[in-house]
């Protein structure tokens, strides 16, 4: 079934009202946002069902700076950076949604009952931890590609293998970003392999954007742009909303 973007044009305008504010929106949206568990309390209160939480995994961060680009670019900040994007965009479109990190930093030390292995599987455990003390309805990690061959690009999004409802997800985030943002994208979604943690282990729905390859000059290039960065949030934030809103 042919779908209906006339809504996305909306979130592009506001993502361009993001970027007229570029240094100070985030900082004042994340200061005005209540805590999830607030949001949640004050759902039931009244009768209804909770709130449906969007938890938002930047990812690496701290020592991890994840893939580098030839420039020295780090994937960490490429990925804090779209993800503090999408942030914004649920509280102005009223979305609850917690972030797994909102600074250059590690999970690994956030839960002291938790100490168990290096600080990379500790990262990663914390991780998801948010995600199921949220009660996420979705968990989104946002990371950035590299690969050999340069001439390689385009946003790629992966899904849990633990539910028909991430692949359905990642598919409508794929189809967003592949006719509205990359029209020569021909990728599919793609269900996960056993080498990405969060979602092989994520009970909730799950989805992985790789938000594209910093391997490749023209998209680092673009990545490295407040204008850029916005488009990719504004669509992902778009797809997500479409499918959270989906399931009332």
């Amino acid at each position: 079934m042919k779908k209906d973007f006339s809504g996305i044009v909306g979130i592009v305008l506001v993502g361009a009202i993001l970027l007229t504010f570029s240094g100070t929106v985030y900082s004042f949206v994340r200061g005005a946002k209540a805590p999830v568990s607030v949001v949640k309390t004050s759902a039931e209160a009244d009768g209804a069902s909770p709130a449906r939480v969007l938890v938002i995994d930047p990812g690496h961060g701290g020592e991890d700076g994840g893939a580098a680009a030839a420039d020295g670019t780090k994937e960490a900040d490429i990925d804090l950076a779209i993800a503090k994007d999408i942030d914004a965009l649920c509280l102005l479109f009223g979305v609850p949604s917690v972030m797994t990190r909102d600074s250059d930093e590690s999970l690994a030390d956030r839960f002291p009952d938790d100490t168990a292995g290096g600080r990379k599987a500790r990262d990663l455990r914390a991780r998801l931890r948010v995600a199921e003390e949220a009660d996420a309805a979705l968990l989104l990690s946002v990371h950035a590609n590299k690969f050999p061959d340069p001439s390689v690009h385009g946003i790629h999004v992966f899904y849990s293998p633990n539910g028909e409802e991430s692949r359905a997800a990642a598919s409508l985030v794929q189809e967003y970003v592949n006719e509205n943002l990359q029209p020569d994208n021909r990728k599919e979604s793609k269900k996960a392999n056993s080498s990405i943690y969060l979602l092989n282990r994520a009970k909730m729905p799950a989805l992985l954007a790789e938000c594209g390859f910093i391997s490749n000059g023209d998209e680092l290039d673009a990545l490295k742009t407040p204008e850029y960065r916005a488009s990719v949030a504004c669509v992902i934030f778009a797809a997500v909303g479409e499918y959270m809103n989906s399931k009332g």
